[in-house]
């Protein structure tokens, strides 16, 4: 008999991680029996396909308790399964050093993902000490870049695995074709985008200050579409400085595309990342990419620079001075934009969802 495969996906919102969830969940379902999805996020089972066994609290009313009491339910319900199911292997994408230390204290093996760049883990020593411990028991770590993959060894001395964000680029180029009314953008204005939640990740901080210094340099508008506990801080600053006609908020919707394609360049801002989809996404999309120089993933994305503008993280003046080259057209930005696409083929789809499949099987067999 072989192994139940349990995913972990505590909550479920709107990003990166959760569109890769999902991907990779569905597809796996296509090629195993046994598989079932744990998540305190009831709302999301529409997006499962019906051949996975949704586990999760059968009420809207868990949506509005914190992450960490979501964390401490979903922990709870996967503790039910393996005490009910002792034949289980657990994969899981979220609250990864809880689930490593349940998972050992249950005999059962365990499988991570992890997502963002353990940089912010790494400058607290007691912190360190727990991710490097817990990711050192994992019976498998998978990580989406080989930067990320490098600094987890040399940060943690922990091995991992790279297996780069599955991208379906049909999907993407299908929903951005989704008619949608927006009049902001102007026809002789430099038009940016930013998708990202509004949180200290993100650094919208410094992507303001820097369209704040360019206020009365370059012809622009900024579109930022999320939504997060920085929300108050951005609204606050676009209002004292005056930005009202340049900047514009979009709360955050379930499909960006057709936003982006009405822009001419995507702008990241993160502090830290893993492989950040969205920047793929954009590429799809044809838009000049400029992004924060942080750990990890936009480097190799952008093949250090040759795929795109790179600026130092964190400073505004970097990236408005690389603002302003761009809208002098000092760099040859068509060029680029079709070198990046071109340079999706390591993101295939079918190709990266088949790893994860190879990877996990031997896990799945007595």
């Amino acid at each position: 008999m072989k192994k139940k495969l349990i995913l972990f996906m505590p909550t479920i919102d709107i990003g990166g991680v959760e569109k890769n969830f999902f991907l990779i969940s569905n597809y796996l379902s296509t090629k195993l029996k046994n598989i079932s999805v744990i998540t305190t996020s009831f709302t999301q089972k529409k997006q499962f396909s019906k051949k996975i066994n949704f586990i999760s609290l059968q009420n809207k009313f868990y949506d509005k308790l914190s992450r960490r009491l979501k964390f401490l339910l979903a922990l709870i319900l996967l503790l039910v399964e393996l005490i009910k199911n002792t034949n289980c292997t657990v994969f899981s994408f979220q609250a990864n050093i809880y689930c490593i230390y349940l998972c050992k204290l249950m005999n059962t093996k365990i499988i991570v993902r992890s997502n963002s760049s353990p940089t912010g883990w790494s400058k607290n020593i007691i912190k360190k000490i727990i991710y490097k411990n817990a990711l050192s028991i994992a019976d498998k770590v998978i990580v989406n870049s080989h930067e990320f993959k490098k600094l987890i060894k040399s940060k943690f001395n922990v091995n991992s695995v790279c297996i780069y964000n599955p991208l379906n680029k049909n999907e993407i180029i299908k929903k951005s074709k989704t008619k949608i009314n927006l009049n902001f953008f102007q026809k002789d204005t430099l038009n940016f985008i930013n998708v990202a939640r509004f949180e200290d990740q993100k650094d919208h901080r410094t992507l303001l200050k820097a369209f704040w210094k360019l206020k009365n340099k370059i012809d622009y508008r900024l579109l930022l579409v999320g939504s997060g506990s920085k929300e108050k801080f951005i609204k606050d600053f676009i209002q004292s400085k005056k930005l009202t006609n340049k900047i514009k908020i979009i709360k955050n919707i379930s499909n960006p595309f057709p936003y982006i394609l009405k822009s001419k360049y995507f702008i990241l801002a993160s502090k830290y990342e893993g492989l950040p989809n969205v920047l793929l996404e954009a590429i799809t999309l044809k838009k000049y990419i400029i992004s924060s120089d942080c750990p990890t993933g936009p480097k190799e994305i952008l093949d250090n620079g040759k795929y795109g503008t790179l600026f130092k993280s964190g400073n505004s003046d970097d990236l408005c001075k690389k603002l302003i080259l761009i809208s002098k057209k000092k760099q040859n930005l068509n060029k680029k934009i079709l070198m990046a696409n071109k340079g999706l083929e390591r993101f295939n789809y079918k190709k990266n969802l088949n790893n994860y499949f190879k990877l996990i099987l031997p896990f799945l067999k007595n």
